[in-house]
C-alpha cells in the first residue's frame, strides 16, 4: 500500500457521502500529498474513479478486502 499524509474513514456511507468527505478532505491537503479513503459502499468504487478524473487528481491505488474499498489519492 502507498503511503499516505492523510486518512479519511467513511465506512458505513453512502454515495454521494464518501465523495463529498473526500473532496472538502482533499482541500486542505499540499499539492501532490496523498489521502487515503476507506469506504464500504460498492458504488464508491467508480464514484473515485470518476472523481479522479474530473478533478485530475490522481487515483494512486485502489483494492477492496473484506468488504472494504480502499483509495489512495495524490492532490494534483
Amino acid at each position: 500500500m502507498p503511503e499516505f499524509d492523510s486518512e479519511l474513514d467513511t465506512r458505513g456511507l453512502n454515495c454521494p457521502l464518501p465523495i463529498l468527505r473526500a473532496k472538502k478532505a482533499i482541500t486542505g491537503l499540499e499539492s501532490g500529498q496523498v489521502l487515503k479513503v476507506v469506504a464500504t459502499d460498492p458504488g464508491s468504487v467508480k464514484d473515485f474513479e470518476a472523481f479522479c478524473r474530473q478533478t485530475g487528481d490522481e487515483l494512486v491505488d485502489s483494492g477492496e478486502a473484506e468488504g472494504e474499498f480502499v483509495f489512495h489519492i495524490r492532490k494534483h
